[in-house]
């Protein structure tokens, strides 16, 4: 079981992990438990702010260091209360933020060992510095481009964590042949029926042969690599039945 805590100022937007797909149905076969906490719920205001004007000015606004704190601190409680071990690399407090680490399959497969993390989802102009410093463990981004919080970034990380647990996906072979898991991008896929606007399926696929079949989809997986991502090409080192395959095909294997 892994546990999630996710510190937020719009917990409804998590109905989309709880009720759809392969996390809800990880949800509600308790492989997976989630929590939401509201920051605003641990301000003291009738109002129940939980963002202030920028100390030296500028434009927006800064989410304040308490409230946040304060969830945190409840985040840790629940967490501890569901056999989480709390230090760091077990159970990390993670800011989604853009200039964090980049949320690449290493580091999926990083996080799907950890008991729990406790996703802290920012907004406004950011965060209190003095609250990253003290709490934060990891930050991490899905990319170079910003976007209005921490939320959705968030259910990304959820997502890519939780279909990487045992047993989750249906077909744990599912999660083991999607693109970046052995470095490279996927092959194509096909189903019924075996002609779709005058495109067969490849014969290969229909032919039973496995090792033919294994072969193609790997041939595949590399074209579509060098085309797509040279930098993934470049990096990874193929095995020798894999360099058979390539020469075979006339893909160079030398970098």
């Amino acid at each position: 079981m892994m546990y999630f805590a996710v510190i937020s100022i719009f917990p409804e937007m998590f109905a989309a992990i709880r009720q759809f797909g392969i996390t809800g149905r990880a949800i509600d076969q308790q492989q997976v438990v989630l929590d939401t906490i509201n920051p605003r719920d641990f301000t003291t205001d009738n109002y129940h702010r939980v963002d202030e004007r920028p100390f030296g000015g500028g434009p927006g606004m800064v989410m304040m260091a308490e409230p946040l704190a304060l969830a945190i601190e409840q985040a840790k409680v629940k967490a501890k209360a569901q056999g989480c071990r709390l230090e760091p690399q077990y159970c990390p407090v993670v800011y989604l933020s853009p200039q964090g680490r980049v949320l690449e399959e290493t580091v999926v497969l990083e996080m799907a060992d950890y008991d729990g993390m406790i996703l802290l989802c920012g907004r406004y102009e950011g965060i209190d510095e003095r609250l990253l410093a003290q709490y934060v463990d990891i930050e991490i981004s899905l990319g170079d481009y910003v976007l209005s919080g921490g939320e959705l970034p968030a259910m990304v990380l959820m997502d890519s964590v939780i279909r990487r647990l045992p047993g989750v996906m249906g077909d744990d072979q599912s999660a083991v042949q999607d693109s970046f898991v052995d470095g490279l991008l996927d092959c194509p896929h096909y189903t019924k029926p075996k002609l779709f606007c005058d495109m067969p399926v490849p014969e290969v696929l229909l032919s039973g042969h496995h090792g033919n079949i294994a072969k193609w989809r790997f041939v595949q997986q590399a074209r579509r690599t060098i085309a797509r991502r040279p930098d993934l090409w470049q990096a990874f080192v193929p095995s020798k039945q894999q360099v058979k395959w390539l020469q075979s095909e006339g893909i160079e294997t030398t970098r």
